[in-house]
């Protein structure tokens, strides 16, 4: 009998359906991988579980009895628990203390010798690997990732629950620390336990699943047995058979960017996330930057703008040597940086669209006053070539759509053009039509000289409007797609390879 059993479970936001139908399959001690591109699904499908996310359809049967979870302490109560991707510690607590979170009672009253004695039979799991300085008693908010993570996973597997979700559990973890941490998951499984894990590391999901179920554009398309699969077939079901470019792409002019002189060098660059990197963008070329989302894809563009800083490296800039030391300087340099988060990156909330426009041609012109009228002529060639929508200049920018908001927020670098624009998941919850707009202006950039860096976490805007693509795995390129390479699968293969 299953141990779980997911059927037709469905998940919208809005006019984005996120989940159209996940179906699952889980038997008691095994471990079941769900691996699905960037936006396939599978995180949604597990917050379902855990009760973090309401579904709108489907049903779930446990034990193959019929459950409704309606809420993280329901899915406990089911027998569900899970280690998010996303971490959920308390910073300023102990370990022993994170590690029992979840059955600390509320109040000063609380039994810390039982807590602690706890807490050690997990800490003592990882004695061997979790490093110096790792103890009950040290606070979370002074360890390493790699030890904050193995905190969450001991948080996770101090639930003991008879269902535990592992959502891409072993990404800050060295290689000891994952083969001791997949040992455990051998005996959970060998104990009778249900384990459901997420990982993009082709490696590590042949390692320790014993089966895999592919989600792809928010449905279930598959399950098969480990023993009786390889990555290629995996990597081709999560394709869905479309090996070449994107419906609707035709390949950019490659040769034309690459007979061009670079613009931008990036050698051996190292930052908090990324490590050795190194890349050329042309006058005129479209780079893409690949693979799945968090692998430093967006640390390196990020502190290449001076936006957080970086550890080292060499960076040469319309042909002199540049230092990112902060935006300013990077900005005065004839960079630009436009970010998915709008929120925190781009939109100056409640304030006019004029001000949202302008704040990029102010630095450049190092304007202390201007008339607004000679403003609002200035600016409007750069809003009308994004066919941006808006009632008028002095509208506050919350009055906008999010799509408009994302066309104000790029506006402001075409006032006085860039050298280099650095993209960073620019289209990150805008719509179709907006989207269109915006790679439409990115090919005109191009085509009149501009060298771009674009970030994507949607595989159809790099194939459709990338002249190469550098696959980062791990903060680092492990792959370069050009020509007739830039295909589904090889962008798939080298984001899942070993790293």
């Amino acid at each position: 009998m299953s141990k779980l059993i997911m059927r037709g479970v469905s998940k919208a936001y809005g006019a984005t359906l996120a989940l159209r139908r996940g179906d699952l399959t889980v038997e008691a001690g095994e471990v079941h991988v769900l691996i699905g591109s960037n936006g396939s699904g599978k995180s949604t499908l597990c917050k379902v579980l855990a009760g973090s996310v309401r579904p709108d359809g489907g049903e779930i049967l446990i034990d193959n009895k019929p459950v409704t979870i309606t809420g993280p302490h329901s899915a406990r109560a089911s027998g569900i628990g899970i280690f998010y991707q996303e971490l959920s510690l308390a910073g300023h607590r102990t370990v022993a203390e994170n590690i029992c979170l979840p059955d600390m009672p509320g109040g000063i009253f609380v039994d810390r010798a039982a807590l602690e004695s706890r807490a050690q039979r997990y800490i003592a799991l990882f004695d061997t690997v979790s490093g110096e300085g790792f103890s009950a008693e040290a606070v979370v908010e002074n360890l390493r990732a790699d030890q904050r993570q193995l905190v969450e996973i001991m948080k996770a597997l101090a639930t003991e629950a008879p269902i535990t979700i592992f959502d891409e559990p072993t990404s800050a973890l060295d290689r000891a620390q994952v083969d001791r941490f997949f040992d455990i998951l051998r005996d959970l499984k060998a104990a009778g336990r249900s384990i459901i894990f997420i990982s993009h590391r082709m490696d590590e999901i042949f390692a320790i699943g014993d089966r895999v179920t592919v989600i792809r554009d928010g449905e279930t398309v598959g399950t098969k047995n480990i023993a009786d699969t390889n990555p290629g077939e995996v990597i081709r079901l999560m394709v869905g058979g479309q090996d070449e470019l994107a419906p609707g792409a035709s390949a950019p002019p490659a040769e034309a960017a690459d007979r061009k002189a670079p613009v931008l060098t990036v050698s051996r660059f190292f930052g908090k996330g990324f490590a050795n990197v190194g890349f050329e963008v042309a006058k005129g070329e479209i780079l893409g930057f690949g693979g799945l989302h968090g692998q430093g894809q967006s640390a390196v563009l990020r502190a290449i703008f001076g936006a957080t800083p970086s550890n080292g490296g060499t960076l040469t800039l319309a042909g002199s040597t540049f230092t990112p030391s902060d935006p300013r300087a990077a900005i005065r340099r004839g960079l630009a940086y436009v970010s998915g988060d709008r929120s925190r990156d781009g939109v100056i909330q409640g304030r006019p669209i004029l001000e949202n426009v302008t704040p990029i041609h102010y630095l450049r012109q190092k304007l202390f006053l201007a008339r607004p009228s000679a403003l609002a002529e200035r600016v409007k060639p750069a809003l009308e070539a994004l066919h941006t929508k808006f009632a008028g200049l002095g509208y506050s920018i919350n009055s906008l759509s999010g799509g408009n908001q994302q066309k104000i927020v790029i506006a402001r670098w075409l006032i006085d053009r860039p050298d280099v624009l650095l993209l960073d998941d620019p289209t990150k919850g805008i719509d179709l039509s907006a989207k269109a707009d915006l790679f439409a202006l990115i090919r005109q950039l191009a085509a009149e000289g501009m060298g771009i860096v674009l970030y994507s976490s949607e595989d159809a805007e790099l194939l459709n409007n990338a002249d190469r693509i550098l696959v980062f795995n791990g903060g680092a390129v492990r792959r370069e797609l050009t020509g007739a390479e830039r295909t589904r699968y090889n962008l798939y293969q080298a984001a899942y390879e070993a790293a």
